[in-house]
């Protein structure tokens, strides 16, 4: 009989701990997801749709720019980057996480764009983004903390420029 009831609860903690995982895949699928139809509404240059993902709190940390906190801030890097007219953009994730909460995830992986520089020249760019997402009380997945940077060195000052300083 100790047998028996041992065998049962070993098989029940593995059925437990296979849904638990089975629900982990699905959140994190599901964020995966998400970010790939965000890159693709980027690629678009669908402003609208871009945008969309954001929470209506998210906060963007952009490069070599000041953080964003308002939807307009937000908007308005978006619709610069759009603008340009060489901009291609796409990002991968490579790592997806979701708490064991599952309300909360990240998302990290690797980008690639083009886009004019100040003299209209395009520039090709390649480097790694974060985002932090939180699931909606509709079920729906936002990005409430998005973030990038260049694998890239950073340019450096044309000659003379301390000098004018």
């Amino acid at each position: 009989m100790k047998i028996k009831m041992l065998v049962l609860a070993l098989t029940l903690c593995l059925a437990a701990a296979a849904v638990c995982l089975a629900g982990e895949t699905k959140a994190e699928q599901a964020l995966r997801d998400a970010d790939a139809a965000w890159s693709k509404a980027a690629a678009s240059k669908d402003l609208e749709k871009t945008v969309s993902y954001y929470s209506a709190d998210a906060i963007v940390l952009p490069p070599n720019a000041p953080i964003a906190t308002t939807k307009e801030e937000i908007k308005k890097i978006w619709q610069d980057m759009l603008a340009s007219p060489s901009f291609v953009i796409s990002w991968k994730a490579t790592k997806v996480e979701v708490a064991k909460s599952g309300d909360l995830g990240f998302v990290s992986g690797t980008y690639e764009l083009t886009m004019n520089d100040a003299s209209g020249k395009p520039v090709n760019d390649r480097g790694k983004y974060v985002e932090v997402w939180e699931k909606k009380a509709d079920g729906k997945w936002k990005c409430g903390t998005d973030t990038w940077n260049s694998d890239l060195p950073a340019s450096t000052p044309a000659p003379g420029a301390e000098e004018r300083k």
